[in-house]
């Protein structure tokens, strides 16, 4: 399996695009290797929202969301020395587990909004 992220436009969008250090507006499913789900935006009925670049969330999401446009479709293969990495999350991700998230961009806000 590649050890790099891996990121794949599945709708392309012309909004405004995710930039370092903008808060974002997502929904999104992650799927361990096997394809099962491990968390989803969409079950909770509600949308994620988290500061981008900046360290707040996993690095492949800081790095696979950038350049982004609100209304797009992205999906990342995350491996996991860019997610969890050996601490794994919970009883949900095991430790060195390779991901994939399929995200929809919402918003993005930044400082000049």
């Amino acid at each position: 399996m590649s050890e790099d992220l891996q990121i794949k436009d599945v709708v392309i969008a012309d909004g405004k695009a995710a930039v370092k250090g903008a808060l974002i507006t997502t929904h999104y499913r992650g799927f361990l290797e096997d394809g099962s789900e491990f968390d989803s935006s969409y079950a909770r009925g509600k949308p994620f929202q988290c500061v981008i670049g900046t360290g707040r969330v996993i690095k492949g999401w800081d790095q696979g969301l950038m350049g982004m446009k609100v209304g797009g479709t992205r999906t990342l293969f995350v491996p996991a020395h860019l997610a969890y990495a050996e601490r794994g999350m919970g009883s949900r991700v095991p430790a060195n587990a390779n991901l994939r998230f399929e995200i929809e961009l919402l918003e993005v806000l930044t400082r000049d909004d």
